[in-house]
């Protein structure tokens, strides 16, 4: 599928989840597909199969990276919001966080290595970190800023 096929698509899912927020309240669930687009745009990735497990895509280094993507409005702080299950028991070198705005363009994407997740996973017993979950505001925190 050719870069303009993919941002005709990509623009009418955008306008596709904004109708249907509106309309209901309630997402359209596609905020992680666009964030994986999204990010191998921004930083030239190539995106792996659909369903590898571990990772979303490589770098040109040939690191093998997970993508998270949260939706968060502009004039909202990013608060105690999540983001998707990390899981340690697969192969990946880092995981890449893309924040993207109520309009579903990008706000910034931060990176953090496995060795930074791993240690925020497993530094408590919390229930929420033995299934993969950490704050976005906490991997913020860790993570650099890269774009």
């Amino acid at each position: 599928m050719t870069r303009t096929r993919i941002d005709a698509v990509l623009r009418a899912a955008k306008h596709a989840a904004i109708s249907y927020y509106r309309l209901t309240g309630k997402p359209l669930g596609i905020t992680g597909e666009i964030g994986e687009v999204m990010a191998a745009q921004a930083l030239k990735l190539k995106l792996a199969p659909p369903r590898t497990p571990g990772y979303d895509a490589k770098d040109r280094k040939g690191r093998r990276l997970q993508i998270k993507a949260r939706c968060i409005p502009r004039n909202r702080r990013i608060g105690y919001q999540r983001i998707g299950t990390i899981q340690l028991n697969h192969a990946w070198d880092a995981v890449v966080l893309v924040l993207l705005d109520e309009r579903f363009e990008l706000r910034e994407i931060y990176e953090a290595p496995r060795r930074t997740v791993r240690a925020m996973l497993t530094k408590t017993k919390s229930k929420a970190r033995k299934r993969g979950a950490l704050a976005v505001s906490e991997f913020i925190r860790a993570a650099q800023r890269i774009r």
